[in-house]
């Protein structure tokens, strides 16, 4: 019962909870600093995750034309990218890489979730 009425939640919030995690990472990556902050972990290692977590609750509901928001969310993600070095920010192709990487992987997890908490 309660993991029904956590799926019909997300069904209702997907497009506003991937729509803001995408605003987030935009704003995060296009925030001008003058020097870029110490974080644990790879640069690469935080594109992957930010991109990962932003396809996983579309692609674990699906709602209609989940897979355009996917391919939007590459091209934007290459977009920010050729932005960044307008705004003291390094745009890199590899970070467009780990970005793309991220969505497919989680496309897959979003896929394979419903079979991991079994849902029907």
């Amino acid at each position: 019962m309660v993991l029904s009425s956590v799926l019909t939640t997300l069904e209702k919030y997907v497009w506003p909870i991937s729509i803001s995690m995408l605003a987030i990472v935009t704003i995060v990556s296009l925030i001008p600093v003058p020097a870029l902050p110490e974080v644990p972990g790879s640069d690469k290692t935080h594109h992957f995750v930010s991109y990962a977590l932003i396809s996983i609750p579309v692609s674990f509901v699906k709602p209609k034309y989940w897979w355009v928001f996917l391919l939007v969310v590459v091209a934007w993600s290459g977009g920010i990218e050729l932005i960044q070095p307008f705004v003291n920010r390094y745009g890199e192709w590899l970070d467009l890489l780990a970005n793309g990487c991220g969505v497919i992987i989680g496309l897959l997890l979003g896929m394979l979730l419903p079979k991991l908490v079994a849902i029907p």
